[in-house]
């Protein structure tokens, strides 16, 4: 199959997310000193992330709003010690959501990847994330300029795994389904989503999940891997 465009999701498959969240936390947790509420900072993040999973299920599913979203994952912790300040939880979200896109720790091998990729496809990202921190992540972390257009669920209020998202990042980008490419860390959003409307797609399986529903055109564990698949 010879590709010419590839959508890359951008938490967690370029921009490590999972590591630069955790040291934005840290930091909010030290400022705000949460160790006057929590037995320690695994305990506070243990209780985020707990419902941080259930919330951005139901935002996927249209249940919450992006702004409840917001409110609850960082009221959530706070709550769950008997401690509900909303202008507490406010403060430490607002913060939080200054310093994170300012972060540049990336997966392995990231710019070695797109510096081949970017002389022989068309690069996209189709992410996610929000409009306000997805492009600032990208220029923090040096990886803006190989990216020929950003296509973010806000943009059009669908989330991965839906198809009306990947259908409009064709558009948008004005790609052929037939020689497009999916890369992306998230079984559901990243791979079932594209399988879903007919598009290849890569699994990095950055976790070691064993189980598929179906398998994905390629799996990859390292993104030095796309050299010999691209």
């Amino acid at each position: 199959m010879q590709y010419k465009n590839l959508f890359f999701d951008l938490d967690d498959t370029l921009w490590a997310f999972s590591h630069n969240a955790r040291d934005t936390f840290e930091e909010m947790y030290r400022k705000y000193e949460y160790d006057r509420y929590f037995r320690s900072f695994q305990h506070f993040y243990e209780l985020y992330e707990q419902r941080n999973v259930e919330l951005w299920a139901e935002y996927t599913d249209g249940k919450v709003t992006k702004a409840e979203l917001n409110r609850q994952r960082f009221l959530y912790p706070l709550e769950a010690v008997g401690v509900g300040d909303v202008a507490l939880a406010k403060a430490f979200s607002d913060d939080f959501f200054e310093v994170i896109p300012t972060k540049s720790k990336l997966m392995s091998n990231v710019r070695e990847v797109l510096e081949y990729l970017t002389h022989k496809y068309n690069l996209y990202i189709l992410s996610n994330g929000f409009q306000e921190l997805q492009l600032r992540k990208m220029r923090s972390s040096g990886i803006d300029h190989y990216f020929r257009k950003v296509v973010l669920s806000d943009d059009i209020g669908v989330l991965k795994p839906w198809p009306e998202i990947f259908h409009f990042a064709l558009s948008a980008t004005q790609s052929e389904l037939k020689d497009s490419l999916m890369v992306g860390d998230s079984w559901d959003n990243d791979i079932a989503g594209a399988r879903g409307v007919g598009m290849h797609q890569v699994f990095y399986n950055v976790t070691g999940r064993t189980v598929f529903p179906f398998q994905p055109t390629y799996q990859i564990t390292d993104l030095k891997e796309l050299f010999q698949l691209l």
